[in-house]
């Protein structure tokens, strides 16, 4: 099968979503499929066997100017400016303007493939794609991680003032998303709790979505072989936001601090919030942000730790708990969105605490640095786990089978 997947940004470092395209992508290729990525920056890291085709954005956030004034002679045209527009006013518009480029380029290409794949941009220009491949036979299939309204709430929740009024106008795109997503006929998720979710916050009829668990990389994400780090809690944040907890980690570890030789290390560029949250509990002596990692250093760090945490207020899926699992690491996370569905509700291969709780957090990761019996059965329950219910290949499967149902019904 032909397969054109659509991913406003790939990067593997920018989060989810890059991690989503590049394994999907290799496995695909490895089931027969021939997978051409169309991408706006930042690009993916592609594996051999997988065809990139580059969308240029003006790359408005890219490091280490985000938010930068283009130069007029960048400006090629009239989504060119619209995204500068937008950019301007506060607005986040990567996921309209790549829909309206990538429509533009594959209007020219829809003969080269049997099925089309948007990776949650769900912008207009997808509509006008739609009704183009609709005319030739060729079916869509969307993928919604999850809805970023419950990130907007979380967001709102937590800021005041002027932030308010620029976080609305930054999730403004939000709107679009849901009547996009409404009329998609084939949408894939990652976890029952994010189906939920697509079908009350999108008000997409649940009958059109199917689940299809992300996976992991059980090679490279592995028990260690050298002994971990007595002491370390490792965690991983794609984002410095409220939604990731990592505030809720941070006066955890400084409880834990207070009594016990500990070292936390986190995945993750710090924003200003953390930062001053880090100097106000005076734990910057004890506390380590590294980012940036190849998959193989990710396992490094993830192998080391005696105990990972995923604090998140919610978890569309949550890779970085399955890749901890993978490595043979205990975890403690929160009983948010679909966590207790990666990590399972019997306390088996990790502990479930409240989300946002602080003294919970810091009990259930003292309770694992105390036991190391506990940590190794714990450990080894969660490899076994992320090896039978978590792995790309399993992913393209189930992924290529929903392409098979999209084709013979648009053949209809």
């Amino acid at each position: 099968m032909r397969v054109a997947l659509l991913s406003y940004r790939s990067k593997p470092h920018c989060g989810g979503q890059g991690v989503y395209v590049r394994h999907l992508s290799r496995e695909l290729a490895a089931l027969g499929h021939r997978v051409e990525v169309f991408s706006g920056q930042p690009y993916p890291e592609l594996d051999p066997g997988v065809g990139l085709t580059k969308v240029p954005s003006l790359d408005l956030y890219r490091e280490p100017d985000p938010f930068r004034t283009p130069r007029r002679d960048e400006i090629r045209d009239a989504v060119d400016a619209l995204e500068v527009a937008m950019m301007w006013t506060a607005g986040f518009p990567e996921p309209l303007t790549f829909s309206l480029r990538a429509a533009r380029v594959l209007r020219r290409r829809l003969l080269d493939f049997d099925v089309v794949h948007d990776n949650q941009t769900l912008g207009y220009g997808m509509l006008a794609l739609r009704r183009h491949a609709r005319g030739a036979g060729i079916p869509m299939v969307t993928t919604i991680h999850h809805p970023i309204t419950l990130d907007r709430r979380l967001e709102l929740a937590a800021a005041q003032g002027w932030r308010r009024l620029t976080l609305r106008r930054w999730y403004g795109f939000l709107a679009m998303q849901g009547r996009v997503a409404r009329r998609a006929e084939h949408v894939l998720t990652v976890s029952q709790s994010s189906a939920r979710d697509i079908a009350a916050d999108f008000k997409v009829d649940p009958r059109r979505i199917t689940v299809v668990p992300l996976g992991a990389d059980t090679g490279v994400f592995a028990p260690p072989q050298t002994p971990r780090v007595p002491g370390r809690i490792v965690a991983m944040a794609s984002a410095d936001s409220p939604l990731k907890g990592v505030a809720t980690l941070l006066e955890a570890f400084a409880k834990l601090r207070t009594e016990r030789d500990v070292e936390l290390l986190l995945v993750s560029r710090p924003g200003p919030r953390t930062q001053e949250l880090v100097e106000s509990l005076a734990i910057g002596d004890s506390v380590r942000f590294v980012h940036g990692l190849s998959d193989g250093e990710l396992a490094g760090v993830l192998g080391s730790a005696e105990v990972a945490c995923v604090p998140s207020l919610y978890e569309g899926f949550s890779l970085p708990a399955v890749e901890a699992m993978a490595c043979g690491t205990p975890l403690v996370a929160s009983r948010a969105g679909a966590l207790p569905e990666v990590v399972g509700e019997d306390g088996t291969c990790g502990q479930l605490v409240a989300p946002g709780d602080v003294e919970q957090l810091a009990a259930a990761l003292a309770v694992l640095l105390d036991d190391p019996v506990r940590r190794r059965w714990m450990g080894a329950a969660a490899r076994s786990r992320a090896m039978e219910r978590f792995g790309w290949r399993a992913v393209a499967e189930r992924t290529a089978a929903v392409y098979e149902r999209a084709v013979a019904g648009a053949a209809c």
